[in-house]
């Protein structure tokens, strides 16, 4: 379960108060202000706060006094306009933060992304939960022979439960020795009055990387986009793809428009280099065009077949 009772009866208390305001509000993402979007096997997505809308990139796009347009259309060719065009600080004006809790190996590929604001659970101050990532059978894969950071084919029979034993069993040993190490409970609470246990911040580094943490995580929506245009696309590691399509649901929900615009001309199109282009034009022109005597190397080649249809 992604929240304990204690857990979701603060969520449920969050999500009855409500205040009256004078700014915008997104309609559609209002009723899942606060509610946990289940992630993998113990994590989850939730939006806490937001700022701005569709009309917020509209007005700062015009610089304008009013919020938007009275025709609809407007405001969506405008932000069409603004996203195909890369006019990204328009996008800037509206803001997000979300409640994320993901395993540790996820946040640290995560936290690469340094355009956001972001407050992580403390292992100094708190003792860590016994959660870990366990992966799914048909999530575990060997190494790619063609990809250095990619999978190949997914483990089998005896080899996949050989994994996933180890896997539950180095965590869980971790967990062990992490609780003897601080003498206290998951609660906090001493194990042992005759020993003084090992400091918190100490203690916390024999956990595994699969152990869950949290954190929150506030970005304006420019930054947003560019995230989840690599972490949602299909080459990007499965569990922080799943992450950060539950991302693209809020999203949708909370700027429409803007969402409309960012799958189609970042999440839907394709980059060409200006000699793929070039070989586009040729192939359009009726020329048999080869990689050899293209002058694209065999990698580029591949993914120019790709981009058009023909690999």
């Amino acid at each position: 379960m992604p929240l304990t009772a204690d857990q979701m009866a603060e969520v449920a208390e969050a999500a009855a108060s409500r205040t009256p305001t004078a700014r915008p509000v997104a309609a559609a993402l209002e009723p899942m202000l606060f509610q946990p979007i289940p992630v993998l096997d113990h994590g989850f997505v939730r939006v806490i706060d937001y700022m701005g809308d569709d009309a917020a990139v509209v007005q700062s796009a015009r610089v304008s006094y009013g919020r938007g347009t009275k025709a609809a259309n407007e405001d969506r060719g405008l932000i069409r306009y603004l996203m195909r065009h890369r006019h990204s600080t328009p996008f800037e004006m509206c803001e997000i933060k979300y409640h994320i809790k993901l395993p540790i190996f996820i946040a640290r590929q995560w936290i690469r992304h340094r355009t956001a604001n972001v407050n992580e659970y403390s292992a100094r101050y708190s003792v860590m939960d016994r959660e870990f990532y366990i992966p799914a059978p048909d999530k575990l894969a060997a190494q790619s022979s063609m990809n250095r950071q990619g999978r190949g084919d997914t483990l089998q029979g005896e080899e996949a439960a050989r994994v996933l034993q180890l896997l539950r069993d180095d965590a869980t040993r971790c967990y062990d020795h992490y609780i003897d190490m601080l003498n206290e409970d998951e609660q906090g609470a001493p194990l042992d009055a005759e020993r003084s246990g090992l400091a918190r911040e100490l203690a916390r580094m024999n956990l595994t990387l699969n152990t869950y943490t949290q954190w929150y995580w506030k970005i304006d929506l420019h930054n947003l986009l560019h995230f989840l245009s690599l972490r949602a696309d299909a080459h990007a590691q499965y569990e922080i793809r799943v992450y950060a399509q539950a991302m693209l649901e809020t999203v949708k929900a909370w700027v429409p428009l803007s969402y409309e615009a960012f799958a189609d001309y970042r999440m839907g199109a394709v980059t060409m280099s200006a000699q793929m282009m070039g070989i586009v034009k040729r192939m359009l022109a009726g020329e048999d065009v080869q990689q050899p005597t293209s002058g694209l190397s065999k990698r580029e080649w591949r993914e120019l077949m790709e981009a058009i249809g023909r690999a």
